[in-house]
C-alpha cells in the first residue's frame, strides 16, 4: 500500500505541465515554460537558498552587522569588560565598608560580642622562698 502511494507522489511530481503566457489583446504567445511540479520546487527552493546566503553575506561582510543588538566593536566589549570589572571591584569595597562600619555601630552602642580574641594564660604560682 506505502508503495503505491510513493509511486503514485513521484508520478504526480513528474508530470509535465505547460505554462503560456499570452498577450492579452491578440491572443499571441509570448513564452511557453514546460514545468514539472518537481521543477518548480528545486527552483523555489533554490531562489530561497540564495536570497538566505545573500541577505547573510551582505550582513557579514558590510557595516550592517553593526546595527544588530549585541554586536559592537572589539573597542566596545573591551570598554564594557573593564567597567565590569571596575563596578565588581567598587561593589566589592562598598561591602567591606559596610562592614566596618556594622562593627563601628556594635562597639559604640555597646552590643559588642562577649567572646574575647585572646585567651588568658593559666600561669602555675610559683612559690618563692627567702632563704
Amino acid at each position: 500500500m506505502a508503495n503505491i502511494e510513493i509511486n503514485n507522489t513521484l508520478k504526480r511530481l513528474r508530470n509535465s505541465y505547460r505554462l503560456v503566457v499570452m498577450n492579452d489583446d491578440t491572443y499571441e504567445e509570448v513564452v511557453t515554460f514546460r514545468l514539472s511540479r518537481l521543477s518548480v520546487y528545486i527552483g523555489l527552493s533554490t531562489v530561497f537558498v540564495l536570497l538566505v546566503g545573500l541577505t547573510i553575506a551582505l550582513i557579514a561582510f558590510s557595516p550592517l552587522k553593526y546595527y544588530i543588538p549585541g554586536y559592537g566593536t572589539r573597542e566596545s566589549r573591551t570598554a564594557l569588560q573593564v567597567l565590569k570589572i571596575r563596578t565588581d571591584s567598587l561593589e566589592q569595597a562598598i561591602k567591606y565598608k559596610e562592614q566596618y562600619l556594622e562593627s563601628v555601630k556594635k562597639v559604640l552602642t555597646g552590643n559588642t560580642p562577649s567572646q574575647l580574641d585572646t585567651i588568658p594564660l593559666k600561669v602555675p604560682k610559683t612559690e618563692t622562698s627567702n632563704d
